[in-house]
């Protein structure tokens, strides 16, 4: 399996976790930045690991901490580095503030820009403004897309995938009360899907409230498996197909 999306250094130990995930199969991990501060230690990580890959990029909660020299720092970082595989985490979040929504579009479309010079595909972050990140995507041109922690309606997915886009579904399929996103992961290809975590955060049931990690991969993968009628084991084939073809790993 894949982990497309874990903040693997915001763990409490790193490296006791890359190991436990690659005991429980999972072979390779994606790991995105949210600010400038993090570029260089995921590039060490990716350096370090054969089993990790990096993606640089500004969150959208960490606006403030871009910079004008931000854009030439991933660009660098980016093309320095054989084993950063995306431009990420980038997006639009309006969830807790509206005040910076001009300022987050205008640097999502830089990093977008980055991504389309590098030919590199993109992972993005989209909450409460689906609208909005959907139209900057379609108007830069950027084909290949990661909408991380889908969130959307079965509609949006549906128009999201006639793109070409991949959904990145994580912990919160397994949730009970998940009942949008578990119809959504019924409704879609599976070859429109790619597992994520997003460790630390959203540990899936049975761990539901603890720290998340890679290791939990499976759990993820199982209840896709359930929820399509197949086996875990088709849900890891054809996922880490996607993801490999998708990240050229």
């Amino acid at each position: 399996m894949i982990d497309t999306h874990s903040h693997i250094m915001m763990l409490k130990n790193p490296d006791e976790a890359i190991k436990k995930s690659l005991i429980a199969g999972v072979e390779k991990i994606i790991v995105p930045t949210s600010s400038p501060d993090e570029f260089k230690d995921v590039a060490d990580l990716c350096t370090k690991y054969d089993e990790i890959y990096g993606a640089v990029g500004v969150h959208p909660e960490e606006v403030l901490k871009f910079s004008e020299v931000t854009p030439k720092e991933i660009y660098k970082v980016a093309k320095d580095n054989k084993k950063i595989v995306a431009i990420g985490e980038i997006g639009l979040d309006y969830y807790w503030d509206k005040t910076q929504k001009e300022e987050q579009k205008k640097i999502f479309r830089t990093q977008i820009e980055i991504a389309l010079s590098l030919n590199l595909p993109i992972i993005v972050h989209s909450r409460e403004a689906h609208s909005d990140t959907f139209d900057i995507l379609k108007e830069t041109g950027i084909k290949k897309v990661i909408m991380h922690c889908f969130s959307g309606s079965l509609e949006f997915a549906n128009s999201c995938i006639k793109e070409g886009w991949l959904l990145g579904v994580g912990g919160v399929v397994t949730f009970k009360n998940s009942r949008k996103l578990k119809e959504v992961v019924k409704n879609i290809p599976l070859e429109s899907i790619v597992l994520e975590t997003d460790a630390p955060y959203m540990a899936p049931h049975p761990m539901r409230g603890m720290e998340n990690t890679p290791e939990y991969l499976p759990f993820i993968a199982k209840e896709i498996a359930f929820l399509k009628d197949t086996s875990t084991e088709h849900v890891d084939k054809i996922t880490t197909k996607t993801a490999k073809e998708f990240f050229n790993i």
